[in-house]
């Protein structure tokens, strides 16, 4: 029996959800096989104990990846017959908020698949939409260009949209280029009503593994400069604008993996954690200003296959033969495999687990012995940084953002839209869940939270120290006197000054 935090099943069955349902009519579990004739379910139902933990009886160890075979064709689950759960109906038609006059939308990575889905319908909504786009990424003949090209063409084609689409160049990692490009936004509309920050990439790979060279640590910083500083670079950008105007609408796409550590997907959860922590203050900072500030929290899913995925080398201790834990790589290789075969008939097989290979053996043998053809998903675990787009057909890739999209027309430029908006119903099952563990936590140890409260616990003692029961009531007037205090004699006391120094060196 192998104990794993709660959040690593519902992240897994989540991130598997979606997919599975883009292309057959499955139960919303996904079935592992187990140790002998039992198996494992990880639907979305609340499970574990008040630890928020989950046993899972799992073989040990797991097989190196999680083939397609056991997720999507298992013998236990009934791919022809619909879910006996009860599933929300999937959206059909955007839902946009009541508005006096068109809007005009700002969207950055304008060749993203959610970005090119939602500039589709706002367009024949009436509003306009200025879509920022790295100019290299543009000039590309392949990948996600190729589906803005077609975006371009249709617009082109269709009279009603020629004149309320801008496409500028922006690389948000500059902010010159987004200073530039707001300013031709307005330049050419008028005004800004709703920026929806898109730019998001993924790296796979344990937090050890990111520090094996200067390179994979050089990517830490390239994740965060894409992940958290291109946001704050267009939002400051903008800003200025809405304030101005006492109105407007700033939109974060993040994800679920902004409430959940992911195993594997360290680095890029805490640049989600990041980008949510600027957003939550900035809220509080801008509301007299009349600007709105929503977080849009997509599936995992969402995020990482539709923008590219980098993978640094793996550690032989991080290999399913040697460290059982549900990590990314393997659950992303596994999934990348069966695109590739869905994309690409003839794409070669992945091979199964076999037991009497070694832990470090990666080689992929066909069955004749030669060499085989590495497949997508070998590609996560190259000996070299690797970086790809998922291969997903036009049809998984519209059912997999839909109800982010969906989300998106919901609340852009709404009146009194959410802080934070979590989309689908499983990320809502994953959040609950992990808001009652928290809070259980926190119910076992308030003992100790309150055993350091000198001031409820010892009140006398404290109003024997000079402190009126005034400030016992309502102490933070009192402590930031104090702090205020110490900080003036850190500054201006040479003594202190040079206590300091000598603690420094």
């Amino acid at each position: 029996m192998h104990t794993y935090p709660i959040v690593s099943p519902y992240t897994i069955c989540s991130f598997y959800r979606s997919i599975v349902r883009s292309w057959q009519e499955v139960s919303d579990g996904v079935h592992l096989r187990s140790e002998g004739s039992k198996s494992v379910s990880w639907a979305l139902v609340p499970i574990g104990n008040r630890r928020g933990f989950m046993d899972v009886a799992l073989p040990s160890p797991l097989p190196k990846r999680y083939e397609a075979s056991q997720v999507f064709a298992s013998s236990d689950m009934t791919s022809s017959a619909p879910s006996s759960s009860t599933k929300p109906p999937r959206p059909k038609s955007p839902h946009f908020p009541p508005h006096n006059a068109p809007r005009v939308w700002f969207i950055t990575r304008g060749v993203s698949p959610i970005a090119i889905a939602l500039a589709r319908q706002v367009l024949e909504h009436g509003d306009y939409v200025v879509a920022g786009v790295v100019p290299h990424e543009f000039e590309k003949s392949e990948g996600q260009s190729v589906d803005f090209r077609t975006f371009l063409d249709d617009v082109k084609q269709t009279e009603r949209w020629r004149e309320h689409l801008r496409v500028v160049g922006l690389d948000s990692r500059v902010i010159g280029q987004c200073q530039a490009a707001v300013a031709e936004a307005v330049e050419a509309f008028g005004r800004i009503d709703v920026l929806l920050c898109a730019a998001s990439e993924a790296v796979i790979g344990a937090v050890e593994e990111l520090a094996q060279s200067s390179r994979t640590l050089s990517l830490v910083d390239e994740i965060f400069e894409i992940n958290f500083f291109a946001n704050v670079n267009i939002i400051k950008a903008v800003l200025p604008i809405m304030r101005e105007r006492k109105n407007g609408h700033l939109i974060v796409i993040t994800g679920i993996t902004g409430h959940l550590g992911t195993p594997g997907l360290g680095i890029y959860c805490s640049s989600q954690w990041a980008i949510e922590g600027y957003c939550d203050s900035l809220a509080y900072e801008i509301a007299p200003f009349n600007v709105k500030m929503s977080l849009v929290q997509a599936n995992m899913e969402v995020n990482v296959l539709t923008n590219r995925i980098t993978s640094v080398p793996p550690m032989p201790v991080y290999l399913q033969g040697e460290n059982p834990a549900p990590l990314a790589r393997e659950i992303f290789s596994g999934l990348l495999d069966k695109l590739e075969r869905i994309d690409n008939p003839a794409a070669p097989q992945s091979n199964t687990f076999d037991e009497t290979k070694s832990p470090g053996d990666d080689s992929t043998m066909s069955e004749t012995g030669q060499d085989a053809e590495p497949t997508m998903g070998d590609l996560l675990s190259s000996d070299t940084m690797t970086s790809l787009y998922a291969p997903l057909p036009p049809v998984v890739k519209a059912n997999l953002i839909a109800e982010t999209v969906h989300a998106l027309t919901a609340i852009g430029g709404h009146d009194n839209p959410p802080a934070r908006h979590i989309v689908g119903s499983e990320g809502v099952t994953v959040v609950k869940e992990k808001l009652k563990t928290t809070s259980e936590e926190l119910e076992d140890f308030v003992e100790v939270s309150g055993a350091v409260d000198i001031a409820n616990r010892d009140g006398d003692a404290m109003v024997g120290l000079g402190i009126d029961h005034e400030i016992l009531a309502d102490p933070t007037p009192f402590l930031w006197g104090v702090a205020y205090s110490i900080g003036y004699l850190c500054v201006h006391e040479p003594s202190i000054q040079a206590c300091q120094c000598s603690r420094l060196s």
